[in-house]
């Protein structure tokens, strides 16, 4: 019987200790985050303005707002900043009190545990194997009609790294628009996308008042000890109800400062994409032709794979790499997700190959 732990992709000292490995000696192929690091011209705003700390934010967030307004081509009223996606997540929830909701997954876990906390019935709806993912949206559509009030997707998915692109994004919402279903969008991923205008339900807020996009900076930016997050949506009876909820100055000055600047380095934004969509598409290819993995096309800066080797684990590729110094995500303590996966993200070029190599050796 296998005894050994699951490990979640922020779950580094844990699995330094359980290994007796050093933490500097490790490549977190689990978290997600941009390999670039938090931009140096953020890093160089902060440093100098640190008397920020001395006086309150804005308790509108205005210029942040507006600057994220230019950011998304979103008018600034349909924006409220937050700490973290996690808090908004929990606001919305609390706001809309559903009372039977429908998540698409298999998906991130926090939106379970915020749907915990409060009176509504939760059920998952499955992506599937055997589609690679893809989502049917007429057959969603069919199960939606089983009395749901709220759908949660995450768009790209996480762990899939699938997407629903934009025209099947507004059959969908335009069913639940008639349905009275509140749809929430959580795009974490989404500026890691091809062509991020094909998968962005941003644009379908001007239209649709049952709908909520969520985003943040910890994976794109590579900021998750920031902690900010913004939601967007059209709907500003439910938005000034969210912020009715919300703690007062939710978002600290220097993160909202910050916030400010991650949106205008349109270099750093730049290198990213350049980064993350070249080293992508090179291990994509490479994993493709490896008869022991099974893989999927990829929206997000992660890929998910599928070990179809015999008596071959995820927890067993997962030892054989961490021993070498990389740590990818054993996928098992994901719902909705039967089978042996792993999941890694796109670091830099070196050490993808260094992980390529490793799984090319199993």
């Amino acid at each position: 019987m296998n005894t050994r732990p699951v490990f979640h992709g922020s779950d580094i000292e844990k699995i330094c200790e359980y290994y007796h490995l050093r933490k500097e000696d490790i490549t977190n192929f689990g978290a997600n985050v941009n390999p670039l690091g938090l931009s140096e011209h953020v890093k160089t705003a902060i440093a100098g303005h640190l008397d920020l700390l001395s006086s309150y934010p804005d308790r509108e967030y205005t210029s942040l707002r507006n600057t994220i307004s230019g950011y998304c081509q979103i008018p600034a009223e349909y924006i409220l900043p937050g700490n973290g996606s996690s808090e908004l997540i929990s606001l919305l929830i609390e706001t809309l009190a559903p009372r039977q909701t429908l998540i698409l997954g298999p998906t991130y876990s926090e939106y379970s545990r915020e749907l915990s906390f409060s009176g509504s019935t939760q059920e998952y709806y499955h992506l599937r194997e055997e589609d690679n993912f893809h989502l049917d949206v007429d057959d969603l559509c069919r199960a939606l009609k089983g009395g749901y009030d709220f759908l949660i997707l995450c768009n790209p998915n996480n762990p899939t790294s699938s997407a629903i692109l934009r025209d099947d994004m507004e059959r969908l919402l335009a069913f639940c628009s008639k349905n009275n279903i509140f749809v929430m969008i959580d795009e974490t991923y989404v500026e890691f996308a091809p062509d991020i205008s094909a998968v962005t339900a941003v644009p379908f807020t001007r239209k649709y008042s049952n709908l909520m996009v969520l985003r943040g900076v910890s994976k794109f930016f590579a900021a998750p000890g920031m902690r900010f997050g913004y939601g967007i949506t059209g709907n500003a009876e439910f938005l000034r109800a969210m912020k009715e909820k919300q703690i007062p100055w939710s978002l600290n000055s220097i993160g909202a400062f910050a916030g400010e600047e991650m949106f205008k380095d349109q270099e750093y934004i730049s290198r990213t994409r350049e980064l993350i969509l070249s080293e992508r598409e090179r291990m994509y290819r490479a994993v493709s032709q490896m008869p022991d993995y099974k893989t999927y096309e990829p929206y997000a800066n992660f890929l998910l794979v599928r070990i179809v080797k015999d008596g071959i684990t995820s927890s067993d590729v997962f030892e054989r790499c961490i021993k070498a110094g990389l740590m990818i995500r054993d996928c098992s303590s994901f719902q909705c997700l039967d089978g042996e996966f792993i999941r890694f993200c796109i670091m830099m070029p070196e050490a993808n190959t260094r992980l390529l190599h490793e799984l090319g050796t199993g």
